[in-house]
């Protein structure tokens, strides 16, 4: 399942479209950045409520080219921009995090990380 189609199938609003619509492998779900870097998979999209520019560095060093940030958090100018320079997508939705998991969850296939 690509991005788009991910953000579609969960009522994300994309906020930064200009992205490579790759396939997701997955989801990592955290607000604690050191954890996301230590632990996320590769290809998996950002579960987090931490809109701010770290988020988008996190993602990048993790290579993930996704963010979904929950609770309509506002995302601040600075990240979109950050999102554009190392095209991240950044999604946002009103889900909470435990949601978005696990709708994310059901939609993957069996094995995605």
């Amino acid at each position: 399942m690509t991005i788009r189609e991910a953000a579609e199938a969960l009522g994300c609003e994309i906020l930064q479209n200009e992205f490579e619509d790759s396939d997701l492998q997955g989801g990592y779900t955290s607000d604690l950045l050191s954890d996301v870097m230590a632990n996320a998979k590769s290809g998996a999209a950002l579960i987090t409520i931490q809109a701010h520019k770290n988020t988008v560095a996190v993602a990048t060093l993790a290579a993930l080219p996704a963010i979904v940030v929950c609770n309509s958090r506002p995302v601040p100018d600075d990240m979109l921009a950050s999102a554009k320079d190392e095209g991240i997508a950044v999604l946002r939705t009103a889900e909470s995090q435990y949601v978005v998991s696990g709708k994310l969850y059901a939609l993957l296939p069996a094995g995605a990380a």
